[in-house]
């Protein structure tokens, strides 16, 4: 998968009224033309608006990026020097910090479950805080420790999230007391507490109860020196559908948050958020077909390239035409496929579309997080070529807002 830097071709141009928001319809159809298609375009400063709207939401958290929505080494460069600490579960995800020169200083290992390996490898890294939720995790940290600080995962089920990440980890809240117990007799540190009450939430307030019910936890056991708490991730963006805004979700959690001593670091890992809307994908009709009342328009990348999230992730995500149509000559019932030989690589088989001709390009937005981490190469179709754009507005429009 080619990765261009910096790439200094200025695509600002015009606004349009539609999904493609401020891009330049045509300096996106010059930048196919160049770099072909697929292709995926990250852009630096959305990176950074994401980054800035989410801390002044949530002022006084500490962030925590949680790699695996995007592991670009641009964008983990990138929030690093605006000052961002990373949520690591991987040793892999660990080998890309250390590859960028990134410390461990501001990083948490925060899966649940870990081979012994991937312990000795993050402690040689420089991590200290570590994720549990059982008391066979805990007992694999007995050789070790002098050398760390653990955190108990409390479950938290919430059916209403987009993904329910409860449903595979987290202790009962019931059972946390003897997990710290076992622990403290074991002579384990217990730093503080953690959840996550799913990706993609639609409203605050199961972050809100899990906040509640954590503090009643450090209240119940004040001879445990609490040192943080971490309300996970979970900030929705909006894809076909709408959302609250950043300072609206976040405003009863900042209020639960006030209940924290002041003492106790409160930590918090944004993927979807950060990563989701600083990528757009372009994309090209490759073949068409007349298949009873509907159009199928086959495209050059699908849901097992970097739409791989509408499999995984369960996301859907805005597609918009790049060439204008006139609208007067009616839209047709339409299918968009991808490119694979199975028959599951359907994008979407109710969508209106003008008519389309090979050759069209289409762009997809939203697509920055869970896509390219999970892409494959299925039918050895190759991975999607990226773009990371650095600098001012290069693909925002230059005009004063009216």
């Amino acid at each position: 998968m080619k990765k261009i830097h910096a790439l200094k071709a200025h695509f600002a141009e015009q606004v349009y009224p539609d999904q493609l928001g401020n891009y330049s319809r045509r300096k996106l159809a010059e930048l196919a033309l160049q770099h072909g298609t697929p292709t995926v375009v990250i852009d630096q400063d959305i990176i950074s608006a994401q980054y800035l709207q989410l801390t002044a939401a949530l002022p006084g958290v500490n962030m925590r990026y949680a790699i695996k929505a995007l592991p670009q080494p641009e964008v983990i460069e990138h929030l690093n020097s605006l000052g961002c600490g990373f949520d690591l579960a991987t040793s892999g995800e660990i080998r890309l910090l250390q590859q960028l020169g990134i410390s461990a200083q501001d990083a948490i290992h925060t899966h649940p479950i870990k081979k012994d390996q991937e312990i000795k490898e993050a402690i040689a890294f420089g991590c200290r805080f570590f994720v549990i939720d059982n008391s066979h995790e805990l007992d694999k940290f007995l050789p070790y420790k002098d050398q760390v600080s653990l955190l108990i995962r409390v479950n938290f089920r919430n059916q209403d999230a987009v993904v329910d990440l409860s449903r595979k980890f987290g202790c009962e809240l019931t059972k946390v007391p003897a997990l710290v117990e076992q622990a403290l007799h074991s002579g384990i540190e217990i730093a503080g507490l953690s959840f996550h009450v799913g990706s993609q939430v639609p409203s605050p307030y199961a972050h809100v109860n899990a906040i509640e019910q954590c503090l009643d936890v450090f209240k119940t056991m004040p001879y445990v020196n609490w040192q943080i708490l971490d309300i996970g991730g979970g900030f929705p963006i909006e894809y076909l559908g709408p959302c609250p805004s950043i300072q609206d979700f976040c405003a009863p959690i900042n209020d639960a948050l006030q209940s924290v001593d002041t003492h106790i670091q409160i930590l918090a890992e944004p993927g979807r958020y950060i990563a989701g809307p600083s990528a757009i994908q372009l994309l090209s009709v490759v073949g068409k077909a007349q298949r009873g009342a509907r159009t199928w328009y086959y495209l050059d990348d699908g849901v097992y390239g970097a739409l791989s999230g509408q499999l995984f992730d369960h996301a859907r995500y805005p597609i918009t035409t790049l060439r204008e149509h006139d609208l007067t000559q009616g839209l047709k019932p339409s299918v968009l496929a991808g490119p694979t030989c199975d028959s599951i690589d359907v994008i979407d088989e109710d969508i209106v579309l003008p008519e389309l001709e090979i050759g069209d390009l289409l762009v997809a937005s939203q697509v920055g997080a869970y896509t390219l981490a999970s892409a494959t190469e299925f039918n050895l179709y190759d991975k999607p070529k990226v773009l990371w754009l650095s600098g001012e507005k290069q693909l925002h429009s230059d005009k004063p807002a009216s």
